[in-house]
């Protein structure tokens, strides 16, 4: 499961729980809205996420209670192993192994046309790489060669 399909799910999983809380207004949430990152301690699983601490107030619900509902939900997600609220809020989900791999074996499936895309089509670009001078001090001038040129 790449991050992309499991911020989806979390945003499946939450949208209808903030709708309720909303009198099922629409949610007007995105997955930009749902902050899902790896944990700096690989203890806390293999991704997490702060939502239940971010959206808590704007729905009047305590976040810890809240992370519990999500977290429920997300563990009916194939390819979720497990999910633990930590904390004040904080969701910690562990994918189980195949979930885990299904990234690689994208890669490894793709082969040499992985990466590739025809998004800038015909369109010519200039990508400059700029480093510090290894010989000479660092100095506010690399800084704006970088910016400047």
């Amino acid at each position: 499961m790449n991050p992309d399909a499991l911020s989806a799910a979390l945003l499946a999983v939450i949208t209808p729980l903030a709708e309720a809380r909303r009198d099922g207004a629409a949610s007007d949430l995105t997955v930009a809205d749902l902050p899902l990152e790896r944990p700096k301690n690989r203890d806390h699983g293999d991704w997490a996420s702060n939502a239940a601490l971010k959206l808590a107030k704007s729905l009047g619900v305590n976040p810890r209670e809240f992370a519990a509902e999500i977290a429920a939900g997300l563990s009916q997600v194939d390819g979720v192993a497990s999910v633990e609220v930590a904390g004040p809020g904080f969701i910690n989900i562990r994918l189980d192994a195949a979930a885990a791999g299904s990234l690689a074996k994208t890669i490894v499936d793709a082969g040499a046309a992985f990466g590739t895309s025809t998004a800038l089509g015909d369109q010519v670009i200039n990508l400059e790489f700029v480093s510090a001078n290894p010989t000479g001090p660092i100095h506010i001038g690399g800084t704006r060669w970088a910016a400047v040129g």
